[in-house]
């Protein structure tokens, strides 16, 4: 998808993909994933998601990736901080105490300014792009993230009724996507009150996606 769509949706505060509340399976999961003290969670297409905020809370430090700088620069205004902000490669960092949100192209970040991460916490990344991208994230995202454990949220509907993002996605895709890099295990499904957008009956997913390497 053109960076142009996502920027035009936070200029124009059309938001509806960002939640103020902790994702229920987030809080519902982050024990068993050890999402607390000194544990490296990153998240990738973070926007200026709360459950960030909730992780900083349980002692973790966090690492996040978004196209916008104005979620970037909203996130921190959340967090009453201000971040240390300069240029990183391709991409401006912004940093502050157990927290750094690079600000710019996903596929432009690099193993050496992430890092060792323990823990992937998609929500919002994979449902955000289209079928033709996604199996190229999936194979960024693992070779970014060597051992770690992911926590990945999907949703399941007829894509025909409606338009993504965040677009279906069928567990073979998972499969396909993933199976190469890690051991898929799915940990909760669910229907989503209210249907996707108050339009379409919908199946949330949350899968654990272990590291082979």
């Amino acid at each position: 998808m053109e960076h142009t769509f996502w920027h035009d949706k936070w200029e124009k505060g059309e938001i509806g993909f960002h939640q103020s509340d902790i994702h229920p399976m987030l809080s519902g999961f982050a024990d068993e994933f050890g999402i607390g003290d000194g544990c490296r969670v990153f998240v990738p297409l973070c926007g200026k998601s709360n459950d960030m905020t909730f992780m900083l809370e349980r002692g973790c430090e966090v690492v996040g990736v978004e196209l916008s700088q104005l979620a970037v620069s909203q996130y921190f205004e959340s967090l009453g901080v201000t971040p240390v902000i300069e240029e990183c490669g391709k991409l401006m960092r912004y940093t502050a105490p157990d927290i750094t949100l690079y600000c710019g192209d996903f596929f432009a970040l690099t193993p050496e300014q992430l890092g060792t991460i323990d823990v992937v916490y998609d929500r919002a990344a994979l449902v955000a792009l289209p079928q033709d991208m996604r199996k190229q994230y999936s194979q960024r995202l693992c070779s970014l993230t060597p051992g770690a454990k992911q926590l990945l949220v999907t949703f399941e509907y007829d894509q025909s009724l409606i338009g993504g993002p965040p677009f279906a996605i069928p567990s073979e895709e998972i499969q396909q996507n993933y199976s190469k890099y890690c051991t898929i295990s799915l940990l909760h499904s669910e229907a989503l009150e209210g249907g996707l957008k108050g339009k379409v009956p919908a199946v949330e997913n949350l899968w654990s996606l272990t590291s082979k390497g």
